[in-house]
């Protein structure tokens, strides 16, 4: 297979390029990464230095890509399939741009301080560090909330990068952020996970959910 997905099922970003993919309907092989297995760690930064996952390795064209919007981005390139996640119309793709880097700066990157924070060893918290993570994934609810009163996506009329970012990132947001309060962006989290592609993404990381540092937080619906 030229296209093999290196990946986690709880990873968000991976999330993030596996609905792309769906969306798109093409071929490709998944490789899950288990980093804690001996020599996968070091496999895995010889492939790709920075050792983050999403990667993308395309044998058929000789490389080998990180980073979960610019492995869509590369992929609308060179297979678009039968979606494309970016519009042609270039005012329109940077609207896409926009609010897929707002759902992973001021939400995912957010919600991962929060949870991270938890793990970390007694006396080496960051408190305060977590409240002001906490009150930004807030403000970003709000104002996905206002936007979201009278369209069905984030950006354009059409199904996007940026509503690939969406899933993960409310997904595993609202387990630190409750979207209660926020009754347009809830309506919109429920038209996501009923996507077919989302579903399917959710559903294959269902096995991996109890391992989540917050999975006493997940509904019965997602266990």
């Amino acid at each position: 297979m030229a296209l093999v997905l290196h990946y986690h099922p709880l990873s968000s970003f991976c999330h993030k390029v596996l609905i792309a993919l769906y969306e798109k309907e093409i071929d490709f092989d998944l490789h899950h990464l288990d980093l804690a297995a001996p020599g996968v760690r070091e496999r895995f930064n010889a492939l790709w230095p920075v050792g983050k996952m999403p990667v993308l390795e395309d044998s058929g064209r000789g490389q080998v890509m990180g980073e979960a919007s610019i492995i869509i981005e590369y992929l609308d390139l060179h297979y678009p399939g039968a979606r494309q996640m970016l519009p042609a119309d270039a005012d329109a793709a940077l609207e896409v741009r926009l609010w897929g880097q707002i759902m992973d700066n001021y939400v995912q990157h957010q919600m991962q301080k929060c949870v991270t924070d938890g793990m970390r060893p007694e006396g080496k918290g960051d408190p305060f560090g977590v409240t002001e993570a906490a009150a930004c994934i807030k403000n970003c609810f709000r104002l996905i909330n206002d936007r979201m009163k009278d369209r069905a996506w984030l950006a354009g009329e059409d199904f996007s990068l940026a509503d690939c970012a969406a899933e993960p990132a409310l997904f595993y947001g609202r387990l630190v952020v409750p979207m209660e309060d926020f009754p347009h962006l809830s309506a919109y989290f429920e038209r996501l996970i009923a996507r077919p592609t989302v579903a399917r993404v959710l559903e294959e990381a269902r096995p991996w959910f109890h391992l989540l540092p917050v999975a006493d937080r997940l509904e019965a619906r997602f266990c």
